[in-house]
């Protein structure tokens, strides 16, 4: 029973609701040409902070699906180059992605099958609740920083 309750947490958590606000929320509505906007003072754009979302969420769940996985390079693998897609159908499939990995970590969590608990076969411990918790961890962290930017940028 306490696997089940886990597992009903994690998947509304993942959801959305809550106290968190989910990334789709957090980036619609906001226009083109803010997405590479730096306020002052603040160390990044959205456009990185929503790529750098991406790219963990991912690596996240490759980890977790896939023994032969292997991460990218810390920090440099974590982070886009620039402060701005090029172009539009980047940002779009950066969002995209968001989205659907997001919901590929729902389906692992919600197939019974996968044990909450066991730790995987490869890595040092880990398994799919810890993952779970990371991503949702991490999502709430960064999509709070894309939210105090579009309201330094009065575009929320």
């Amino acid at each position: 029973m306490e696997e089940d309750s886990a597992r009903k947490y994690l998947l509304k958590m993942l959801k959305g609701g809550n106290a968190h606000v989910e990334i789709d929320k957090a980036l619609t509505g906001l226009p083109f040409k803010l997405v590479g906007a730096k306020p002052d003072n603040v160390p990044y754009t959205i456009w990185q902070l929503a790529e750098h979302l991406r790219i963990s969420q991912w690596d996240i769940i490759e980890f977790s699906r896939n023994p032969k996985y292997e991460s990218p390079q810390w920090p440099e693998g974590y982070w886009p180059e620039s402060e701005a897609p090029t172009n539009q159908e980047i940002w779009k499939r950066t969002k995209d992605a968001l989205i659907q990995d997001k919901q590929d970590m729902i389906d692992m969590l919600a197939d019974q099958s996968n044990d909450l608990y066991e730790p995987f076969a490869h890595g040092n411990g880990q398994n799919l609740f810890r993952e779970a918790c990371l991503i949702i961890d991490h999502n709430a962290y960064h999509i709070g920083q894309i939210i105090l930017i579009r309201k330094l940028l009065n575009a929320w």
